[in-house]
């Protein structure tokens, strides 16, 4: 199974590399007190490095990849996430972004169980963001998943925003997935204040959900750098 991954990774980066030469280049690197998935800690409630990179083309088509330390009860020690999509700005101020990541894991015997892949849509108008995602294999289950998010962002300064969010997650296969018992769907709401001071961007937020089990309350810290060439 593994070896077969690789050969799909190998022939897709082989077809995106005549377009890479023309593309224009962006990456960050991200250090956090946790890494939270839709307030979900994915590292065991630890901190995480996290690195990305995109190449962007004129003609709005872009791809790029992700990834990130994680601590799954034993079945992956990293994410490596890789994406392709399209993005294009309407009238009125909207603009819309849709593509298909690839989620993969790594460092345990058997962490490729747990990839699968994930649509997603993302619409903005001016500073609101409306963005849904949908997996026919969540984390290799074999449930098909939707979550669905609002984000609204108050500019205060030129250097410091608000952030205010909510999101739900849902299973559409219960008995294939739940994130607790008879919970087939959980809401997580954060409240994120961003500022920006010598080149790099920090970010303290409060993350809730109303879950019983996952996701308790949690103070989230990061401070990130971007790099443009």
């Amino acid at each position: 199974m593994r070896q077969n991954y690789l050969t799909k990774v190998m022939t897709l980066l082989c077809f995106l590399f005549p377009f890479s030469l023309s593309a224009q280049w962006s990456s960050n690197i991200t250090l956090a007190n946790d890494y939270l998935f839709n307030g979900i800690s994915q590292t065991d409630n630890k901190a995480a490095l996290q690195a990305g990179i995109t190449g962007s083309l004129d003609n709005g088509f872009y791809f790029g990849g992700w990834s990130s330390n994680v601590e799954l009860a034993n079945q992956a020690d990293v994410e490596l996430d890789a994406y392709i999509g399209y993005s294009h700005s309407l009238k009125n101020s909207i603009s819309i972004d849709l593509g298909i990541s690839q989620y993969t894991y790594h460092g345990k015997n058997n962490s490729d169980m747990l990839n699968y892949a994930e649509l997603y849509l993302k619409w903005n108008f001016k500073n609101t963001d409306l963005n849904f995602w949908y997996s026919w294999d969540y984390f290799g289950t074999g449930a098909r998943h939707y979550i669905v998010m609002l984000n609204h962002t108050f500019k205060i300064s030129d250097d410091l925003s608000l952030l205010i969010g909510v999101d739900k997650s849902t299973s559409l296969d219960s008995n294939k997935w739940q994130w607790q018992a008879n919970d087939k769907d959980y809401v997580h709401g954060q409240i994120a204040g961003i500022f920006s001071y010598q080149k790099l961007d920090f970010s303290l937020s409060i993350q809730v959900t109303d879950l019983d089990t996952l996701g308790e309350t949690k103070l989230l810290f990061t401070v990130s750098k971007q790099f443009n060439w």
